[in-house]
């Protein structure tokens, strides 16, 4: 065995492995992934039984259930709150004080006021974007105008003059 590549206190330094072409990352243990099939194979019908027992009073069974339920059910709901589209950047602290209130007041969890303020975010990004595409326009024609008075200012300034010749 090789020793000087291991540390003083006689590990691997970070990075460096005693066997180089060892096992590949991201590979995944053989029992563990015939345990993963038995399940896939089986899931339906240990739903259902899982089900059948929390309907005959199985308190375990309940419980699994009930917690699965209340994640789907807490994952997407409706709400129900009186939020204004943003019409600009200047409305965004109006939307922010009304989630925080529904936070605050428990209707809403802190997850779903997060949600609801970046979406608030996000359409305030994409009024301004809209504002400064228009001024951007705006300005382009602008610069159009000026650039036609330029050039019929210089051709007045430098054009020869027709005088007649002596």
């Amino acid at each position: 065995m090789n020793t000087s590549t291991r540390t003083p206190n006689g590990h691997f330094p970070k990075g460096k492995s005693g066997n180089p072409s060892g096992r590949p990352i991201g590979s995944r243990n053989k029992s563990s992934l015939l345990v993963e099939q038995l399940f896939e194979d089986e899931a339906e019908q240990l739903t259902r039984k899982a089900i059948d027992l929390a309907k005959q009073g199985n308190p375990v069974a309940m419980r699994l259930c009930m917690e699965r339920i209340l994640a789907a059910a807490q994952r997407a709901r409706f709400l129900s709150l009186d939020l204004e589209p943003a019409q600009s950047a200047a409305d965004l602290p109006q939307a922010f004080q009304s989630i925080f209130a529904a936070v605050a007041n428990g209707s809403i969890t802190p997850g779903e006021g997060e949600s609801l303020a970046n979406i608030a975010r996000n359409q305030a990004q994409m009024t301004e974007l809209v504002e400064l595409e228009r001024r951007i326009q705006e300005l382009e024609g602008f610069s159009s105008e000026v650039k036609a008075y330029h050039q019929e200012a210089s051709r007045i300034l430098y054009e020869p003059s027709a005088e007649p010749k002596p």
